[in-house]
């Protein structure tokens, strides 16, 4: 879900940038019926998603990695240790984000991305927290999938404001 909404939001703000998203255990699946459906009814098309293991390759070739959780930001740092200054739970990103403020006119993304990296410390990929990471709805209810979802979207939002403020003002 996390996928198709910055998707969703990034092209609804012009910005041209490419967003995949990978798993830890299955490849080839639909997204739930429960998403697909949650997704439809916010203008969301998710039926063609199907999953895809997360490796090395994806991995080295982003230029962002966001995490749902601190297991996968774990998985992900692990498998490409240089991952870490641009690795984060999504949630913590934004987080991070709003201590240091928008990325500046004519600042990379890579320069606010190290800006928010700074201070962090390994040992906060330890265990899991309801700061760093967004419930999986798997297997739940339709109404854990709009929780998620709205959640999801919020931050989303959020995340987009603080990294493209400028292309939200050209939108506005």
């Amino acid at each position: 879900m996390a996928e198709a909404l910055l998707r969703h939001r990034l092209e609804g703000r012009r910005v041209d940038v490419h967003v995949g998203s990978a798993g830890l255990r299955l490849v080839g699946e639909p997204a739930s019926a429960n998403g697909v459906d949650v997704l439809a009814d916010r203008g969301i098309d998710l039926s063609g998603h199907r999953s895809r293991i997360l490796d090395r390759e994806l991995l080295e070739n982003s230029d962002l990695a966001l995490a749902m959780a601190r297991e996968h930001l774990r998985e992900a740092v692990l498998a490409l240790p240089d991952l870490w200054p641009r690795a984060f739970t999504l949630k913590e990103l934004v987080r991070r984000g709003q201590m240091i403020g928008t990325r500046a006119p004519g600042e990379s993304i890579d320069g606010w991305l190290a800006r928010a990296h700074a201070g962090r410390n390994r040992a906060d990929l330890l265990g899991s927290s309801p700061d760093d990471d967004v419930e999986d709805p798997m297997g739940l209810s339709r109404s854990a999938y709009e929780q998620t979802a709205a959640e999801l979207s919020e931050l989303v939002d959020r995340l987009v404001d603080l990294l493209w403020p400028v292309a939200a003002e050209e939108t506005a």
